[in-house]
């Protein structure tokens, strides 16, 4: 079995269910060490005895496949705590070569009914989770470039949402933070480039506890993979984190169900300048009602059409 990550270790957030833990076993299969952070303490059995927690079980089964791997129980969202999961992986590995943001919560409801709590909660673990994490594995990779006189091996895989491309009107806090995540990803692979970091995002679709209302109408097949499987998403990851990856950076992929699809950045599509020193509101009025007069019922810059993607 092929092992490109053979030698490398790994921080995978929110890997102790759903999408963290298919990909902390990804990584773990493919050869990385692998830190399996999931917020929360060890819990009690039903007998009242303390019994492991989801990032202690998920650690287990990659030690009991052969692989490396040690449990974490801090929140990324607390800058003091991510701090700890960046130099507990240098500390137990000697460094940290791959960072897999995955954390996250649900708390959906429409724009006009959203409590502060249910935005500030979302935006904090989301995409101030991303932030923490990623600040001090950018640290270390500096410094390691600095001290080698050049380019060291770093990798940075975040997750962003199609509730982000598409506008998910019942999730406003989400998609905000899936977006800022988007533009958390793009500035840190320009910074970390010359050090030899990557950083690239996926949209995946997956059905998992975090899920399961938003998939409540989509039937499990009765035979085969789910195409709602998080198993669906792990490859992916893992190939970003691989040295065969060293030339994606700065990209968003879309994946789910067997199938990848690579979004291309934003294009200008119409540019109107001004007959005069600046516009005036008749100018204005002259030339983008016009523009917009025929554009087709409720279109938007979202790409709603990403929803339609399938497996061809």
């Amino acid at each position: 079995m092929s092992q490109p990550l053979a030698g490398l270790s790994a921080i995978v957030t929110g890997a102790g269910r759903g999408l963290g833990r298919a990909e902390a076993l990804e990584l773990a299969r493919l050869g990385a060490a692998v830190v399996v952070n999931d917020y929360g303490q060890p819990g009690r059995d039903g007998s009242g005895a303390a019994s492991a927690g989801p990032a202690e079980q998920v650690a287990a089964e990659i030690r009991a496949a052969g692989g490396t791997a040690v449990p974490h129980t801090g929140d990324v969202s607390d800058f003091a705590q991510a701090r700890e999961l960046v130099e507990s992986a240098i500390a137990q590995f000697g460094k940290l070569d791959i960072l897999v943001n995955n954390a996250g919560i649900l708390r959906d409801r429409m724009v006009f009914s959203m409590t502060e709590d249910e935005w500030d909660s979302v935006i904090r673990v989301h995409l101030k989770g991303h932030f923490n994490t990623t600040r001090f594995a950018a640290a270390h990779w500096r410094e390691r470039a600095k001290a080698a006189g050049g380019p060291v091996y770093g990798r940075i895989v975040n997750t962003s949402s199609e509730a982000f491309l598409a506008g998910s009107a019942g999730q406003p806090n989400y998609a905000a933070a899936k977006g800022g995540i988007v533009g958390l990803t793009t500035s840190t692979a320009l910074a970390l480039a010359k050090y030899g970091v990557t950083a690239n995002a996926v949209c995946p679709r997956a059905r998992t506890r975090m899920t399961e209302d938003v998939f409540a109408g989509l039937r499990k097949p009765d035979e085969g993979l789910d195409p709602l499987a998080p198993e669906h998403v792990a490859p992916l990851v893992g190939y970003l984190a691989a040295p065969a990856a060293a030339g994606v950076n700065g990209q968003l992929l879309v994946v789910h169900g067997g199938m990848v699809a690579v979004v291309e950045r934003p294009r200008v599509r119409a540019r109107f300048d001004s007959a005069q020193e600046t516009f005036t509101y008749d100018e204005l009025d002259a030339l983008l009602t016009p523009h917009y007069a025929d554009r087709p019922p409720g279109e938007t810059f979202a790409a709603t059409e990403v929803l339609g993607l399938r497996r061809g």
